[in-house]
């Protein structure tokens, strides 16, 4: 029987403080409210230990300073990685680089991958070298670094964050006024570079894919309807729209899945999808968001390599409502990205225990 660690951190403070479903006259979020936004709560990891305990032995290690000693202790034939870490431009990368240092495989991608699509800025360097679609962009480190002439709309957002992170309704900036004011908030509030790129003003996608070389699939391609926010904020998947004006108990009627595209736009997607896969050497599983630019020609935005899995539908969490779409179930899902994985690493897999062991 295999056995599987699943490694995880576990956000004990909630992302959705706010409520209301009106536009906040400021920014919601700060390094003291939405720090542990990129967490999991303890329903998703529940969810994501019983799906694996269908097949598998199961340990969980929390990704804490406690976690090398544990893993070094277990030795499990797998770790599933959903480790999200906290502190530096390195934290999405440090559980799987522990796990090469002892030896140990895990599912998704290396340190390497998760640590320049952590940061947008490396991202988009990448993409642009391999000719990969992506917008125009710069960084900023200083308001002394803006250039003198701009072309607006432009997309501000902090290059180290993810889970819309610092990418709030006043990110999309019209003139200069606005984007020193949202480049202050952002150099001040995360205390790293900005980013700045241009503003595609076409329709929004994520799209989910699973697996690795000539078994990497296309999940069924999400839309994210922004005419559906409320009036007046601003044409974005914000923080606002994804913890805020979106709750469980009235979710937002923002997506569609699969999103009416024509053959051709479709297959324009995928295909796009799977070269920035490749380029950034992503493994088993990754969540890729895309937008169109002003001539309805598809670009990629960012990619997620660590994708949120919440399993509820009404959590409206993408990657799991593209599986769903796709006939896959949510444990069917969590099993698929083990099998991607130790297809790809050589693992016999064998199931049939659902024994548990906590190390909490």
């Amino acid at each position: 029987m295999m056995h599987v660690a699943l490694a995880f951190n576990l956000r004990r403070e909630s992302a959705r403080e706010q409520d209301s479903a009106e536009p906040p006259a400021e920014p919601p979020g700060s390094p003291g409210t939405d720090i542990y936004a990129e967490w999991d709560d303890l329903q998703t990891i529940q969810a994501v230990e019983a799906a694996l305990a269908s097949r598998y032995q199961v340990t969980l290690v929390e990704a804490d300073l406690d976690a090398f000693d544990s893993f070094r202790r277990l030795r499990p034939d797998l770790v599933f990685n959903m480790a999200e870490g906290l502190l530096g431009a390195s934290r999405e990368a440090q559980i799987p680089a522990m796990l090469d240092m002892l030896g140990l495989p895990y599912t998704g991608s290396d340190p390497v991958t998760l640590g320049i699509c952590l940061d947008k800025r490396r991202t988009k360097e990448v993409l642009t070298c391999h000719g990969v679609p992506t917008p125009r962009f710069f960084t900023v480190d200083s308001l002394a670094e803006i250039p003198a002439r701009l072309r607006y709309p432009l997309m501000v957002k902090p290059i180290l964050e993810g889970s819309s992170k610092g990418v709030t309704d006043k990110a999309l900036v019209h003139d200069r006024r606005s984007l020193v004011r949202q480049l202050e908030w952002v150099l001040d509030t995360y205390r790293q570079p900005a980013l700045v790129e241009e503003f595609l003003p076409g329709r929004e996608f994520t799209v989910a894919l699973l697996g690795n070389g000539s078994t990497l699939q296309v999940l069924p391609i999400v839309e994210i309807n922004l005419d559906t926010l409320p009036a007046g904020v601003s044409p974005i998947y914000s923080y606002e729209a994804k913890w805020i004006w979106d709750t469980e108990e009235q979710p937002l009627e923002i997506f569609s899945c699969p999103a009416p595209l024509e053959p051709l736009l479709q297959r324009q997607i995928e295909e796009l999808c799977r070269r920035a896969f490749k380029v950034l050497g992503c493994r088993d599983w990754c969540r890729i968001d895309v937008r169109l630019d002003a001539r309805g020609l598809p670009q990629i935005i960012e990619l997620n390599p660590l994708p949120g899995i919440l399993p509820r539908p009404e959590q409206n969490s993408c990657f799991p409502k593209a599986a769903r779409a796709a006939g896959m179930p949510y444990q069917e899902l969590i099993l698929a990205v083990v099998d991607a994985a130790a297809e790809r690493l050589g693992l016999d897999r064998r199931g049939g225990c659902n024994e548990r062991r906590h190390l909490l």
